[in-house]
């Protein structure tokens, strides 16, 4: 059980200063249980899990699933202009799409931070195929993918994830931000992609020869940059 005195336990405060052990446990206690989340929510900087909400308000998972689902019932009756909902296995708020334009103009300002059609492309790629080398990436795209992969891994959408055994390549996959980005508790939700690009498989087979492993800290070569991709 946490309390107080474990939480300032690294401030280096004077012994005379230091709160008495259990007065957090008494404290959440008496919290309202709905009210509670929804002051831990509002802080936050990716979705919570019910484990991690349970363990902090001290409270039943069970009996934190059940608010965190009114919660969202709540303001979905009521029309608020946010929403709380279940995405990469956790919970978070979340503006309602219906304000969309209000938001985006209020964020960007003029200003565009929207990926490019190659890095959605060479992201599908990713979240279809992974892990995957990005000369696997390459092949089924057609074309060079050092540039998009590397603002892929500064966004945070893809992370290295290994090697593949037979060739020592760095694998990538997709990130939970990326599940929370799109809106996803997990990659099931993927839509089917095979009816839509049956060819995949044979363009990808018919490429037996891999580009050089991608390092995002190595410079740009002169020979490739006029067929890379940005």
């Amino acid at each position: 059980m946490t309390d107080v005195a474990d939480l300032t336990a690294g401030l280096d405060l004077p012994e005379e200063q230091r709160p008495p052990t259990g007065l957090l446990s008494a404290a959440t206690a008496e919290l309202d249980l709905k009210p509670a989340l929804e002051a831990v929510l509002m802080v936050v900087d990716e979705p919570a899990t019910e484990e991690a909400l349970a363990k902090v308000l001290e409270r039943p998972r069970r009996a934190v699933g059940k608010a965190l689902r009114e919660l969202s019932d709540d303001y979905t009756r009521e029309g608020r202009g946010f929403d709380l909902r279940l995405v990469a296995g956790g919970w978070r708020f979340y503006t309602r799409p219906d304000f969309a334009p209000a938001v985006e103009k209020f964020v960007l300002d003029g200003q565009h931070a929207r990926l490019t059609q190659a890095a959605l492309e060479t992201l599908a790629v990713v979240a279809y195929r992974q892990p995957v080398s990005r000369s696997r990436v390459s092949a089924v795209r057609g074309v060079n993918c050092d540039g998009v992969m590397r603002t892929l891994l500064q966004r945070g959408l893809v992370v290295e994830g290994g090697t593949e055994p037979e060739t020592g390549a760095i694998l990538y996959r997709t990130t939970n931000y990326f599940l929370e980005r799109m809106g996803l508790r997990s990659l099931d939700e993927l839509p089917e992609l095979a009816p839509f690009l049956p060819e995949a498989d044979a363009v990808e087979a018919e490429s037996q020869e891999g580009l050089p492993s991608f390092d995002p800290d190595a410079p740009d070569e002169p020979s490739t940059i006029a067929n890379t991709e940005t």
